[in-house]
């Protein structure tokens, strides 16, 4: 029997499989639940069909959704290949069939997987590199979620106080986060002024306080108008963010490190 190749389509809650040989003559397509039973009845069909020819399996993704295939396949002392999707999508234009469909997808990455070779070989992820893979997507939540609320924060105060919007870099200074935990109108500022918010920022550990008083004090004595909601407490309050307060603690890869480690 000659050797055989299985493309396979992967998704989230389905797989699709074809399998051809040489002469990219189609010996099996199939839909497949993404379960242990079905993948390894797949895998069973598939090797019972080769005849103890070589098998070689390609697929579209290499996390997420193929996790447990690529495991199983790896398990099995299968030999896997990665084909990225942009690969795939080039080429499915020149065979035949107008539609996209899972089952052409997977006649595709078989087909490419036949010609080409140039692609790499898939391994099992051991722990460490799930867990750094998890981390750094998390990592990456975190960092995205920070940057959309100061983001609004930012938006919602140039409505009713403008200077201190463009005063502070509000990415990396935590003293302009603390100081708007309790101090965020012209009227709130003016009135305790420079001497007690400069001790009220000494007291909470805020570097360079002086400094960090003196510039919103000036914003608020440049404005004596009350602009929409400045007259009342605004709804923005950055003091229950913790990832807003430590801006580089979400970010730097110490910290993934540290977890991966520990």
């Amino acid at each position: 029997m000659p050797e055989l190749w299985a493309g396979t389509d992967a998704g989230k809650a389905e797989h699709h499989c074809v399998v051809i040989d040489t002469d990219a003559k189609r010996k099996l397509s199939r839909r497949v639940a993404n379960d242990e039973a079905a993948v390894l009845e797949l895998i069973t069909d598939v090797l019972a069909l080769s005849d103890g020819a070589p098998v070689t399996w390609a697929i579209d993704l290499n996390a997420g959704g193929a996790a447990l295939t690529i495991a199983l396949l790896t398990d099995n002392g299968q030999r896997v290949l990665y084909i990225p999707g942009r690969t795939v999508h080039h080429p499915a234009a020149s065979y035949r069939g107008d539609g996209k469909t899972d089952a052409k997808d997977a006649f595709v990455i078989a087909d490419q997987a036949r010609m080409r070779r140039d692609l790499k070989m898939m391994r099992r992820c051991d722990e460490i590199a799930v867990d750094l893979r998890t981390l750094t997507s998390r990592r990456l939540d975190l960092a995205a979620d920070r940057t959309r609320a100061i983001s609004r924060m930012r938006a919602q105060m140039l409505e009713y106080f403008p200077a201190p919007e463009r005063a502070f870099d509000y990415k990396t200074s935590k003293a302009a986060l603390v100081l708007l935990t309790t101090y965020q109108t012209p009227a709130a500022l003016r009135r305790i002024g420079n001497t007690r918010l400069a001790t009220w920022l000494k007291n909470r550990k805020v570097r360079n306080y002086k400094a960090v008083a003196a510039t919103p004090l000036r914003a608020a004595d440049s404005q004596h108008t009350a602009v929409g909601k400045s007259s009342c407490r605004p709804p923005h309050r950055p003091a229950g963010d913790s990832n807003l307060h430590h801006p580089r603690s979400v970010r730097h890869p110490s910290t993934i490190n540290r977890a991966i480690h520990a």
